[in-house]
């Protein structure tokens, strides 16, 4: 595993943040099985939020943390003020009902580092800037971000805080991978990949903030498992929103390209596509849903994988030949 710092946390943060969409409290045994073993292989970031589960993705993450007593070991990543069916909740009131929520959930006094699930460009940021701020000073959280915020946004939140002697938003995390996101699998979701991400990637390696990108592997596109030939056989929600955002004819073609690399490499398809996202000259730690210890393990092994800038722009779709 490897690790890396954010200004606030004073613990190191695996680059492979393990999300917890899979986990629940009815299948607890399960989950707390998955999770022993994603800590064993050096996974102490976990990746959560108050919409998961109605609640208890985090109760069953912080029943986990306190039964083996890990508080101080791990990395709680969680998210708040997520639109409802009635209203959107980015407001200085719902961010803090939103995390005494998760605080409650999560039976901690703290979380490592707190994200804003979505944003509202109606809502002024100052006010969102400052509540967080006083959350940060009263400890309940120790460093924050947006989660499907666009770069313009960030920076605009960023200028707020550096005018008025704040702390600024220390982590954006939008989606990013191989395959650019043609249709939002959800409303309100912000991408920086493909050609209409370049601009947001360029703010992000100038600025270096520290990205943790969704859907690093594109929902399981990168499974092999999706063809042009095959898209209207999947019945599953999480297949069909994989095929309804990603499975596009440029997208196949980059899903081409990393077999090819891969079968040179002698690595699987996985780890390319994965190693893509950590080879990108940013401050980036790539968020992975893994189902099993062995998925977690081939992903770690695309940490060793340094792609050339020639490879990437390959992959991309902006060389002919591959590079040798």
């Amino acid at each position: 595993m490897q690790y890396g710092n954010l200004c606030g946390i004073d613990k190191p943060i695996a680059r492979l943040v393990q999300g917890t969409v899979m986990i629940g409290s009815n299948r607890l045994d399960e989950s707390f099985a998955l999770l022993d073993a994603i800590y064993e292989l050096g996974g102490s970031a976990f990746d959560t939020a108050h919409v998961y589960g109605n609640g208890d993705t985090e109760r069953t993450l912080g029943r986990w943390v306190n039964d083996r007593g890990l508080r101080d070991e791990v990395v709680i990543i969680t998210k708040g003020a997520h639109h409802n069916a009635d209203r959107n909740c980015v407001t200085p009131y719902d961010i803090t009902a939103h995390l005494h929520d998760s605080l409650a959930r999560l039976k901690t006094d703290y979380i490592d580092l707190y994200l804003l699930h979505r944003d509202d460009p109606a809502v002024p940021v100052g006010p969102i800037v400052e509540r967080l701020n006083q959350h940060l000073e009263e400890g309940l959280i120790h460093a924050f971000g947006g989660s499907n915020w666009s770069h313009a946004r960030i920076k605009a939140a960023n200028d707020y805080a550096e005018a008025h002697g704040l702390t600024p938003f220390a982590v954006s995390s939008p989606q990013f991978s191989l395959a650019e996101m043609v249709e939002e699998p959800w409303p309100n979701c912000v991408s920086i990949g493909g050609p209409k991400g370049a601009a947001a990637r360029e703010y992000y390696r100038e600025s270096q903030i520290a990205l943790f990108t969704w859907s690093s592997l594109a929902g399981g596109f990168f499974s092999g498992r999706f063809t042009p030939g095959n898209l209207d056989t999947f019945t599953s929600e999480p297949d069909l929103t994989c095929v309804n955002s990603y499975c596009y004819p440029e997208n196949f073609e980059r899903l081409a390209r990393a077999g090819a690399l891969a079968a040179a490499k002698g690595l699987a398809l996985p780890q390319i596509a994965l190693a893509y996202v950590l080879s990108q000259p940013l401050h980036i730690f790539a968020l992975v849903g893994c189902h099993t210890p062995d998925e977690f393990k081939e992903n770690i092994a695309a940490l060793a994988v340094s792609l050339t800038p020639e490879e990437a722009a390959w992959l991309e779709l902006k060389r002919e030949e591959m590079p040798q």
